[in-house]
């Protein structure tokens, strides 16, 4: 089974649509099909984000993304990060799930930013999109 780490906009394009690739990803969370990996800041990330856009751009409360996200907690891998790749890519918030996916020796990376990643992609993480993940799989 692929261990993977969802990059932050997986997450909002998922409650913002349930429609596509991250909608479907999302939905598959907790099933035998893959591994996801988060850690503390990482899920502080993920719940900052959703938040500052839930009832505007997310059709969601703030209650409803505290659900999700409790949910994505409770069947997720927890990663403690023992040893920090900063600074490696040029966003530190992309550091900051390129560090999960190193310390839990993820797969992969889930993410519609690919050249964000490109430097990532030297340490045995494969760096791909969500429709590219679920192909892989066989779900698509």
């Amino acid at each position: 089974m692929k261990r993977i780490v969802l990059d932050t906009n997986i997450l909002i394009a998922a409650l913002m649509s349930r429609r596509g690739a991250s909608f479907k990803l999302l939905s598959l969370i907790g099933q035998e099909f893959f591994e996801t990996v988060v850690s503390v800041p990482l899920v502080l990330e993920y719940e900052d984000v959703a938040k500052r856009l839930s009832g505007d751009k997310i059709a969601l409360s703030s209650d409803m993304v505290d659900d999700i996200i409790d949910y994505i907690c409770s069947v997720s891998m927890h990663q403690s990060i023992y040893y920090l790749w900063r600074p490696l890519l040029k966003d530190s918030k992309d550091d900051l799930v390129l560090e999960v996916a190193m310390n839990a020796q993820a797969d992969a990376i889930i993410t519609f930013n690919i050249r964000d990643f490109a430097e990532a992609s030297q340490h045995d993480v494969e760096i791909i999109t969500p429709k590219t993940f679920l192909e892989q799989i066989g779900v698509l």
